[in-house]
């Protein structure tokens, strides 16, 4: 049949064989031409006129493969270079050899340093100890070529330092590390093998097949005949031997003896994994108990987890399938026989399951249901990542999720059943991590989903059960499971219901990881719910914000997912300032995206190693999981220019001033900076450019800037927070209006501010009167002409720096004198300088000065203030002036307790200006130091 394919069809049967074997050494050694007698049947004709190309066999290598064979051609190349002594291409291919290497390990996943690797730094360390030893070659090298050498020498003993271990241990013994590689990478060939196609009985007939030609030496395939003969494999020539024969013969010590076999066969070098779990599934056909039929059922499982042995992939999904139908006749099996316990503690006896479904005695097996579960879910988590979520297939591997939770359902109700209920409130984690991030409406359609897919494939399954029927070899199965355990899961019409029953259970017996996850899971749902005070209560209640920091990634990223989900709820809820406050920490580091999970950040200044990356990628969020970024940005920048206008406003004349959210004041000041500013295009600009006509007064505009943003669609209450947004944004116009012009102004008619804003006399007399209260606005209220009547005077901005310059000039007036005082006088009283000195007074100063000089001791100034109120008392408008209070261009003022309130306070507890009065207090010091020189 192959000389149908590759010769012509006049040649003799001599010609067919030859041929045959060229074909054959033609899938050994790739590169060289077949006989011009297997040309192509398309240029029989001219087959003079084929080119070389033509008579190749093209084969796809993997991009392993590819790796591997540039590193050994960049070694072929080191060697021609020694051979020639030419050091500058040895430092060449030594540059390219290490770039080589991190392709090599990104590519085969390991952390193991390949041998032809080591092999290589072995062969250059000897010939360039050879070369420094040569002294007289070494003089009459080139310039570029001494110049490499030295280099060279600098480069592989800084390189070697870390490979010191492997490099002793090669020169130690070579050729097993060789063998060793050779294995590694045959074994790797084989895993690779194994992953690339997803149906176990397609890989096993295809190995089996190969097996048998090798074996035999036949084709199964006569070269005249037309029809092709299956033939069995090795395998199954082995249990046909063992077990098809008459069932009365076939005992529990054969099947136990069988079974030893296989599982001590399991993890050795060229086992086919695939073979492993078929033949186990063999087995539990035969098993002659129930408790031998569970044994070989948990070795069918965690074989079947052996299939995909990486870390970055998933189980293929029909495998993943198929664990969890095995872990389901085992929930059956353990619901029919009360008596068999699973347990991993203990290790069970040799004959334990020898004993019938007759024996009323407690049976024991080794096993993990917990363990189990577990793996199901991280093997359904990893193939979310894998999968394209803009695919079908991502959609179908959906679907899923009612599979995976009726089992953890079954679980969890066999574990409560049998009293473990620390290991149950395990379970209930895993289904609250599959609800919790689910608004209602995904809720309910997965539970319809559910409903029509048990519907939709009870016809699908019957036909499925009875081609497994037909194909299945051996006897029927000695011990019949009927199915016990439900397959179709149960949900509760709300998905708070839900939360509720298993959170309970958790915060009651589970241990300390648990509690947090799920206290935070609940946190999540009820801010989802638009429940923002109950979630707030639970996160400040649980005080899990002081411990986040010492517990696991996974735990603190999806702490970081619980307060996103927690401000945007606050935001929904017309609360801004709380928004802020939980969405700002998230963007201070500008790494949203990888605290969230959903996407790696690359860093100019961090360069990551090939294991960060790995372990990174691992923790990734599902796409369906994740929190939309550019929402979270609109309402984080939209609560900033809320909060931080106002504040700008009321503290323009203070150089200190307090900063509300750096992130905001760094756009802001990167806008101002363009000097062509266009219509806005993304979140950002949109922000920016409300910001501009917000600081305006232009309240209408910087609404429809911001609601012309798209993202605002995600929002399912999108009208009620429109409106919530527009009373807040002329709110805020209205404050940020009170502030820049309050020295405009002696009166203000509260019929012009209302108009002016569009707000209602009861709502602008209410934010008038908070701004009052909370000393933000020197005024009053008028009540016969209903006026605001301003007390207080704002300086303007050369004003201010006037009374700056007075101060700072009187100070160092005041310094001179004292230093020329200590001078004549010796040192003064103490001797030590200006301490001790007695309060000095300048003519044409009052009290105060003198005061503020000797407050705190000599040489210490306590009145940190720009400028003083008692000085410019005369500028005040019917407000006495104290020496305990002060007013600057930043509205702030110091009560009698010593506390600074400042003019933005709104939402916000009191300013606390201790680390900016100190800063004040040393430059002072500088000015005084200056003086004395």
């Amino acid at each position: 049949m192959a000389s149908r394919f590759w010769t012509q069809g006049d040649s003799d049967s001599e010609e067919e064989e030859s041929d045959y074997e060229d074909v054959d050494d033609n899938v050994v050694r790739v590169s060289e031409p077949t006989t011009t007698a297997a040309g192509s049947r398309y240029l029989q004709g001219n087959a003079s006129d084929s080119d070389d190309s033509d008579a190749q066999k093209r084969v796809v290598r993997s991009a392993k493969d590819k790796r591997f064979e540039e590193m050994s051609a960049t070694v072929d190349q080191m060697k021609n270079g020694m051979k020639i002594n030419d050091w500058v291409s040895l430092q060449e291919s030594f540059d390219k050899l290490n770039k080589q290497l991190e392709k090599v390990m990104r590519v085969t996943e390991s952390d193991k340093v390949p041998t032809l690797y080591i092999k290589a730094l072995v062969m250059l360390e000897d010939f360039l100890s050879q070369a420094l030893a040569n002294k007289d070659a070494k003089k009459k090298m080139s310039s570029s070529n001494a110049k490499a050498l030295n280099s060279m020498k600098q480069k592989l003993k800084k390189n070697n330092k870390q490979y010191e271990d492997l490099i002793s241990k090669y020169r130690e013994n070579p050729e097993s590390e060789g063998e060793d590689y050779e294995d590694e990478e045959g074994e790797e060939d084989e895993d690779s093998d194994l992953e690339f196609e997803e149906d176990p009985s397609k890989i096993a007939a295809g190995s089996d097949s190969e097996e048998d030609s090798e074996e035999d030496g036949t084709h199964s395939v006569d070269g005249q005949g037309d029809d092709w003969q299956k033939k069995m494999s090795k395998k199954d020539k082995l249990m046909d031997k063992e077990f098809k024969k008459d069932p009365s013969e076939i005992t529990w010590d054969t099947v136990n003896k069988k079974l030893k076999e296989i599982v001590a066969a399991r993890g050795r070098k060229g086992t086919g994994r695939v073979e492993l779990v078929e033949q186990l599934s063999f087995l539990t056909r035969v098993a002659k108990t129930p408790a031998q039929k569970l044994e070989i059922l948990f070795s069918v499982v965690s074989a079947q987890f052996d299939i995909n042995p990486s870390l970055s992939g998933h189980m293929p999904i029909n495998v993943w399938k198929k664990s969890v139908e095995n872990l389901l006749i085992i929930l059956d099996i353990l619901n029919q026989y009360p008596n068999i316990i699973v347990d991993d503690i203990v290790e069970p006896e040799e004959n334990e399951t020898q004993k019938g479904a007759d024996y009323k005695g407690t049976i024991r097996i080794w096993g993990n249901l917990v363990a189990f579960l577990e793996r199901i879910d991280v093997e359904f988590f990893k193939s979310l990542q894998c999968i394209d979520p803009h695919t079908r297939e991502f959609v179908e591997r959906l679907r899923d999720e009612p599979l995976f939770l009726v089992l953890a359902q079954n679980i969890q109700d066999y574990l409560e059943k049998t009293g473990n209920l620390k290991a149950a409130a395990k379970v209930s984690l895993k289904r609250v991590e599959l609800v919790y991030y689910k608004p209602q409406e995904v809720y309910d359609a997965m539970r319809k989903l559910a409903e029509q897919r048990e519907e939709g494939n009870d016809r699908e399954s019957e036909l499925e059960e009875s081609k497994g029927q037909e194909e299945r070899k051996g006897p029927p199965a000695f011990v019949v499971v009927p199915e016990i355990v439900p397959r179709k899961p149960t949900f509760p019409e709300s998905s708070r219901a839900l939360m509720d029953s298993l959170v309970s259970l958790i915060y009651k017996y589970g241990d300390e990881r648990t509690k947090a996850r799920a206290m935070l899971c609940d946190i999540y749902h009820h801010a989802l719910m638009d429940e923002f005070s109950t979630s707030r209560d639970l996160l400040l209640m649980s005080h899990l914000q002081d411990t986040i920091q010492i517990m696991d990634i996974s735990t603190q990223i999806l702490y970081n997912r619980a307060m996103a989900q927690l401000g945007l709820s606050a935001f929904r809820n017309g609360l801004t300032t709380e928004a802020h406050s939980c969405l700002s920490e998230l963007y201070s580091a500008g790494r949203v995206r990888e605290l969230l999970a959903q996407g790696v950040s690359q860093s100019r200044y961090h360069e990551k190693t090939p294991e960060q990356e790995r372990l990174e990628r691992r923790r990734q969020m599902p796409y369906h999981m994740h929190i939309n970024l550019e929402l979270l940005e609109a309402v984080h920048l939209t609560c900033a220019m809320l909060l931080e206008v106002p504040n700008m406003a009321a503290n323009a004349l203070d150089s200190k001033r307090r900063v509300v959210s750096k992130t905001f004041r760094r756009l802001l000041e990167v806008s101002e900076r363009q000097t062509l500013t266009g219509p806005p295009e993304n979140v950002r600009d949109h922000v920016m450019a409300a910001t501009r006509a917000l600081i305006q007064g232009d309240y209408q505009k910087a609404f429809d800037v911001i609601t012309s943003l798209q993202v605002w669609k995600l929002l399912k209450n999108r009208d009620t927070v429109f409106q919530m947004l527009k009373a807040k944004i002329t709110e805020e116009a209205l404050r940020t209006y009170l502030f820049t012009y309050a020295s405009s102004y002696t009166s203000l008619s509260l019929d012009q501010l209302s108009k002016m804003f569009d707000l209602s006399e009861s709502q602008t007399h209410s934010i008038v009167s908070k701004m009052m209260i909370s000393e933000e606005l020197r005024a009053s209220w008028d009540q016969p002409s209903r006026c605001i009547v301003f007390h207080d005077f704002q300086h303007t901005r050369l004003q201010a720096l006037a009374f700056q310059l007075t101060d700072k000039l009187s100070i160092l007036a005041e310094s001179n004198e004292r230093a020329t005082d200590a001078k004549i006088s010796g040192g003064g009283i103490g001797g030590g300088g200006l301490e001790g000195l007695p309060p000095l007074r300048r003519r044409g100063d009052g009290a105060d000065y003198a005061a503020a000089v000797n407050s705190g001791g000599g040489g210490r100034w306590q009145d940190n203030t720009p400028y003083s109120q008692v000085r410019h008392s005369g500028n005040t408008a019917g407000r006495p002036s104290t020496p305990g209070q002060f007013s600057s261009g930043g509205n702030y003022s110091r009560d009698r307790g010593g506390q600074a309130r400042g003019a933005s306070t709104y939402g916000r507890p009191t300013y606390q200006p201790g680390s900016s009065m100190k800063m004040d207090s040393s430059a002072r010091m500088v000015s005084l130091n200056r003086g004395i020189r």
